[in-house]
C-alpha cells in the first residue's frame, strides 16, 4: 500500500515548541520550505484560544498558505462545525478550493475546547448534539456544493436559495475527525470521504475502532475500505532512541507521541498502514528547528513512501 505523509505546522503556540511572536512568519515559511522536499500536504488545526497564548485564524492561515505554497494540497485537520455556519464553511472552502487550483481537503469536527467556545460566545452544547450537528452541517455543505440553488431544513441548519459559485471543482474531500464509538463513527460511516484519527490511542484499541466503523458501515450499507483511513502523529525522533525519549519526557505529556529511532519508528507506522492507514500529517514538537523533520524524511520516508 502507498503511504502519503503531510506536515501539521503550529498554528500558534503549543506550549512546547518555542514560538517567537516576531519571527513566527519566518520560521513557518522556513519550515514549510523544508517540509516540500518530503511532505505532500500541510494540515491547519482550527482554534481560536488556547489561554492568551498566540493563535492565527485556520481560515487565514490557509489561504496564506495556498498562495505562498503551491506545492502543497491543503488540508484541516480538523475545523469546528460549531465556529462558522457551516453553508459559510461550504463557500469557503469552494473559494479557496478555487483560489488553491483544486488543492483542497475539508476536515471536519466537532469541537472539543470548551474555553474557547465559552469566551467567543458559541454555546457548549453537549457531546450527543455537536455530533448531531456535525451530521446535519455536512448534509448542508454537500447540498451547497452540488444544489442550485441549495435548500435544506434540518433540526440545527436551515439553507434557502443558496448559490455557490464558483462551485468547487473538484469536490474536496470530507475527513471527518474523531473516534467516538456509538456517535461519531456513525458519522464517518454514512459521511466520510476520510477519517482522521488522533494520537492517544495504543494499536489494539484503534483496531476496535476500525471494527467498530465497519460494523457502522455494514449497517448502512457501505464498504468500509472506502472510507480512506488517515493519522495525526507527533512525531519525535533521533538516530539514538534513547536520546529521543529524553527529549520527549521534557514534554509532557507525550505518551501520545510517536518516539524512538528512525527504525522504531517505521515499525511503529508499518503496523498503521497493515491497519489501512495511508496518509500520516506528522507534527514535529521542536519547531521551529528542522532537526527531527530532516531526520524523518532521510531515513523514516523514504522506506515507506
Amino acid at each position: 500500500m502507498k503511504v502519503e505523509f503531510g506536515y501539521s505546522p503550529p498554528v500558534g503556540d503549543r506550549e512546547f515548541e518555542r514560538i517567537n511572536p516576531g519571527t513566527f512568519v519566518s520560521d513557518l515559511n522556513a519550515a514549510l520550505r523544508v517540509a516540500s522536499t518530503g511532505f505532500t500536504s500541510v494540515w491547519i488545526s482550527d482554534h481560536l484560544m488556547f489561554e492568551n497564548k498566540l493563535r492565527l485564524e485556520c481560515w487565514t492561515l490557509l489561504t496564506w498558505m495556498a498562495a505562498q505554497h503551491p506545492e502543497f494540497q491543503l488540508g484541516t485537520i480538523v475545523l469546528s462545525n460549531s465556529f462558522r455556519n457551516p453553508a459559510l464553511m461550504a463557500k469557503m472552502a469552494a473559494s479557496l478550493q478555487y483560489l488553491s487550483s483544486g488543492r483542497f481537503v475539508l476536515g471536519y469536527g466537532a469541537g472539543w475546547h470548551e474555553p474557547e467556545y465559552t469566551a467567543y460566545g458559541y454555546d457548549y452544547a453537549s457531546a450527543p448534539e455537536r455530533i448531531a450537528m456535525l451530521a446535519e452541517g455536512i448534509h448542508v455543505i454537500r447540498s451547497v456544493w452540488t444544489k442550485r440553488p441549495a435548500n435544506f431544513e434540518g433540526q440545527f441548519y436551515h439553507v434557502r436559495g443558496v448559490y455557490c459559485e464558483p462551485a468547487p471543482d473538484p469536490i474536496p474531500p470530507i475527513m471527518v475527525g474523531g473516534t467516538g464509538e456509538k456517535y461519531t463513527l456513525r458519522v464517518v460511516a454514512e459521511h466520510a470521504d476520510w477519517w482522521n484519527v488522533m494520537p492517544g490511542l495504543p494499536p489494539a484499541s484503534i483496531r476496535k475502532k476500525l471494527s467498530v466503523l465497519y460494523e457502522h458501515c455494514r449497517t448502512i450499507g457501505r464498504e468500509g475500505d472506502a472510507i480512506r483511513k488517515t493519522m495525526f502523529l507527533p512525531v519525535i525522533v533521533n538516530d539514538s532512541y534513547q536520546v529521543a525519549k529524553r527529549k520527549a519526557e521534557k514534554i509532557n505529556p507525550w505518551d501520545w507521541a510517536l518516539v524512538g529511532d528512525p527504525v522504531s519508528i517505521i515499525d511503529q507506522l508499518q503496523e498503521f498502514r497493515e491497519m489501512g492507514f495511508d496518509l500520516f500529517q506528522v507534527m514535529f514538537p521542536n519547531f521551529p528547528d528542522t532537526d527531527d523533520m530532516k531526520l524523518f524524511m532521510d531515513k523514516v520516508l523514504a522506506h515507506l513512501v
